[in-house]
């Protein structure tokens, strides 16, 4: 079978533009998989950072709060803090 028909036209009759090589497919599909290990890979190293953490006494509930604040403008979280009190207030708490 032929990787390429000079007609632009794959011999299933597609278009080169969706010819699938056997290789390219393999190259993305163990990228992806690759990718996938490692995301799993840092998970598994978060879990322990965490442990460790709780082990030393750290609220790990408080610090993953602080790691999304973090990762947030100040103007939001300022706003998200001044309509918090604001109901907190209405509620007389």
């Amino acid at each position: 079978m032929a990787d390429q028909i000079e007609s632009g036209v794959d011999e299933g009759g597609a278009p080169d533009s969706y010819r699938v090589t056997a290789d390219e497919l393999r190259q993305f599909i163990e990228r992806f998989e690759r990718l996938e290990a490692e995301k799993k890979d840092i998970a598994d190293q978060q879990k322990e950072v965490m442990a460790e953490a709780k082990a030393r006494g750290y609220d790990t509930k408080v610090m993953r709060k602080v790691i999304a604040l973090r990762k947030r403008e100040p103007d939001d979280i300022a706003e998200e803090e001044a309509v918090l009190e604001m109901y907190k207030q209405a509620l007389g708490m």
